[in-house]
């Protein structure tokens, strides 16, 4: 039990250092420092960086797959699934960046196994908002495929970016964007 503790304390703290500063400018030290370990207690449990970095990833997936199963099945409103991402989102990052955001920012310093999960994490939450944007369209409304992931798209950046001026603002525009948001889904 202590050495699953261990090794949640260490993606914990991966996961919110990822927020803060990004994969990359992470290292084994700054994680054993904060922790009170040392560098070979990080290593028992994630023998590479790499390592760490696909189970962090891993982690993600397991949440956006959740997410996508709790939306998938449900009778909420277009509207309402969107503010659960947008909360989603909001809960994931905290004070930080988004850490898919964070990690996308790092893709080409990544090792090829970790750029193909943070292809699979990005895809996953592409989907998502594809998920969400295609109940927003009447049935047979006739809109091509590639015109939703487009819709998906823009809403996914544009979430994106209010989360970056947020941050850096200090100023929640999100209830701007969600209101902007619900209006282009609905077109």
């Amino acid at each position: 039990m202590e050495k699953e503790n261990r090794k949640t304390q260490i993606l914990d703290l991966a996961l919110r250092l990822i927020r803060e500063k990004g994969y990359v400018a992470i290292s084994y030290d700054d994680l054993s420092k904060q922790l009170g370990v040392t560098k070979a207690s990080i290593h028992y449990h994630f023998e590479k960086k790499e390592d760490l970095g696909v189970a962090v990833t891993e982690r993600i997936q397991r949440n956006l797959e959740s997410f996508l199963a709790s939306i998938s099945d449900s009778s909420m409103s277009v509207e309402e699934k969107l503010k659960q991402f947008i909360a989603r989102q909001f809960a994931m990052i905290g004070e930080g960046i988004c850490p898919i955001s964070s990690l996308q920012s790092d893709f080409l310093s990544l090792s090829e196994p970790m750029k193909e999960k943070v292809r699979e994490i990005s895809q996953l939450e592409l989907n998502i908002l594809i998920t969400i944007v295609t109940n927003g369209h009447n049935e047979g409304s006739g809109q091509p495929a590639e015109a939703i992931e487009a819709q998906a798209v823009t809403i996914l950046s544009c979430i994106k970016g209010a989360l970056q001026y947020k941050r850096t603002l200090g100023k929640d525009v999100m209830p701007q964007i969600l209101d902007q948001l619900n209006r282009l889904i609905r077109l």
